[in-house]
């Protein structure tokens, strides 16, 4: 039996409420009492507290058959907005989503630098011209999520990114002496592994999602929680060593696994082997369209480093799904059934290898769905992504 004073209850209370709001989009507030199992008063009270918010909606039924037209509730998305960052080598994306995670506005800035001073300062001019942009809602933005490419401990310092070089940075500190919202920062992995939870995989207790793009990445979600490890650092698999004295990387180790499966590693050995500077996927796409042997090989044995750390993931973790994040899983025709292929170990054990549907930005859309889920304090965000219509629905577990 769960005990505690009037307050807690009424939290309790509220977050129930909440939740069958959003999964149900719009619900009366009889048939709330009744899928909530909370007696009429209770819901009269939290609805019109809810109300007084401006976190939920009234919206009369203009067609029902007979009898008086009820009023329905339904979460009010425009309230306020998540702000949603992927901070990468070479580029910075905004993603700024009402709070029903769909998506308002979009941009993504290059930058040739990787200098902490010159970057702190290029989030702070954007985040508060965002911040200034909307305060037209009443809570304007409600959270700021920043996806980091390299170690964040729990106390979410950046430990270290290795592309750009930071070591112990405490960018939510020096962020929160500037901006007036909730910060947080997370590895972009865990982020993507957060976007395919709550965008797509909804019924996936064991979910591990590998980014492949800067260097490789492992985000893991098991029974709806990151599994961060001791000090917060689980994940970094792209430095398994997969090749004993191979290619020198900059974590200090030789051989590494994203040295040579990952998207920045096959394009800077590309990029020299046809001395083109600014490789882009459009340059690969065509060369595989062409038939090109040295692109086909190259994606030979991309796949095949690939699959060893794959297999490696597999045997550690067990996972239920298994979602792989590359462009060029995507481009590279039958990638998917030539990965699997080559795990064909007896020991390994998955139910399902995908590439991801969401592609590069479910880090932005995690970040966006971890601002909304810590604003409204629910244990789990159920967010639908329709890919055709590029439109998204939302509802909380």
């Amino acid at each position: 039996m769960v005990t505690g004073d009037a307050a807690y209850i009424k939290k309790i209370n509220r977050s129930l409420i909440i939740r069958k709001i959003v999964k149900e989009g719009m619900i009366s507030r009889a048939d709330l009492s009744k899928a909530t199992n909370l007696t009429r008063a209770t819901i009269s009270a939290q609805v019109a507290d809810l109300l007084e918010e401006g976190l939920i909606i009234e919206t009369q039924l203009e067609h029902f058959a007979v009898g008086r037209k009820p009023i329905m509730l339904s979460l009010n998305g425009k309230a306020g907005y998540a702000l949603g960052i992927d901070l990468d080598y070479g580029q910075i994306s905004f993603t700024l989503s009402d709070l029903l995670g769909c998506p308002v506005t979009s941009n993504i800035i290059q930058i040739n630098t990787t200098d902490y001073n010159e970057i702190l300062h290029l989030l702070i001019q954007q985040i508060k011209m965002l911040t200034t942009d909307f305060t037209n809602s009443r809570y304007g933005i409600v959270g700021i999520v920043i996806g980091i490419h390299g170690l964040v401990t729990k106390d979410e310092v950046i430990h270290y990114v290795p592309r750009f070089n930071w070591h112990d940075i405490n960018l939510k500190s020096d962020l929160e002496r500037e901006i007036d919202t909730a910060i947080y920062l997370e590895n972009n992995a865990n982020l993507s592994s957060f976007a395919e939870r709550v965008y797509v995989h909804h019924e996936t207790d064991n979910l591990l999602s590998a980014t492949l793009y800067s260097g490789i990445g492992l985000g893991m979600m098991m029974n709806n929680e990151f599994l961060r490890g001791h000090d917060g650092f689980a994940g970094e698999i792209g430095h398994m060593i997969v090749v004993p004295h191979g290619k020198p990387c900059n974590c200090g180790n030789k051989g590494c696994l994203e040295k040579y499966a990952s998207e920045s590693s096959f394009f800077e050995h590309l990029s020299e082997k046809r001395q083109i500077k600014s490789l882009t996927y459009e340059h690969i796409q065509s060369w595989l369209d062409e038939g090109d042997e040295e692109v086909q090989d190259l994606m030979e044995q991309f796949l095949f480093y690939l699959s060893i750390g794959l297999n490696n993931m597999i045997n550690m973790y067990n996972p239920d799904l298994l979602v792989l994040d590359s462009e060029l899983l995507r481009m590279y025709p039958d990638s998917l059934n030539k990965i699997s292929g080559n795990l064909n170990s007896s020991i390994s054990h998955y139910r399902e290898l995908m590439i991801t549907t969401i592609g590069k930005k479910s880090c932005v859309l995690g970040a966006c769905a971890l601002a909304i889920k810590k604003f409204l304090d629910v244990p789990m965000l159920n967010l639908s992504y329709e890919i055709k219509t590029n439109q998204f629905r939302s509802a909380i577990i």
